[in-house]
């Protein structure tokens, strides 16, 4: 499992006095606004940066860090990703995973006929849907909903789903 999960993308500069408009790759963009640390990955290390400021505009969330305190502190790290530790991740609810632990999965039909991996999740407005690479080669989208998803296992690395008539055509 995933001990660290992606909240956002800083796009770019905000001002001049080192704060960043942060794309975020979270469900709920408020969920800044809670925290304190996030851990700044620039591809040859990870940097703890403490929260200083919160603030929205449109889709973006605006952040500042304690000690980048102009624009040239912290251009540098334009397109980079913000994490998080599990233990700071949101709490999920009951029948909630993230979706970096559902990636690569095994997958299996509730009659038997269907094996696979879980490849990707599209989040779309009403309900995800999981991308399965069936064994066969083909491809299978299927709506995450309780008439589909039946078991999910993380600690059998498992995924008992039904798939609705139709589906498959």
């Amino acid at each position: 499992m995933e001990d660290l999960f992606q909240v956002g993308i800083i796009s770019s500069t905000h001002g001049v006095r080192g704060e960043v408009k942060v794309f975020p790759t979270t469900d709920d963009v408020n969920r800044f606004k809670k925290l304190k640390k996030v851990l700044l990955d620039t591809g040859s290390e990870r940097i703890c940066l403490e929260i200083e400021n919160v603030k929205f505009f449109k889709q973006f969330a605006i952040l500042k860090f304690k000690g980048y305190d102009n624009i040239n502190d912290i251009e540098k790290y334009k397109g980079k990703s913000l994490l998080v530790t599990r233990e700071n991740a949101v709490e999920l609810e009951e029948n909630e995973f993230f979706v970096a632990d559902l990636i690569g999965i095994e997958v299996i039909s509730d009659d038997g006929a269907l094996k696979g991996n879980l490849k990707d999740v599209i989040e779309t407005g009403a309900n995800d849907v999981y991308v399965i690479a069936l064994e066969d080669g083909r491809e299978l989208l299927l709506p995450a909903i309780r008439e589909c998803i039946l078991k999910v296992s993380l600690e059998d690395n498992r995924m008992l789903i039904h798939v609705l008539e139709g589906l498959l055509d």
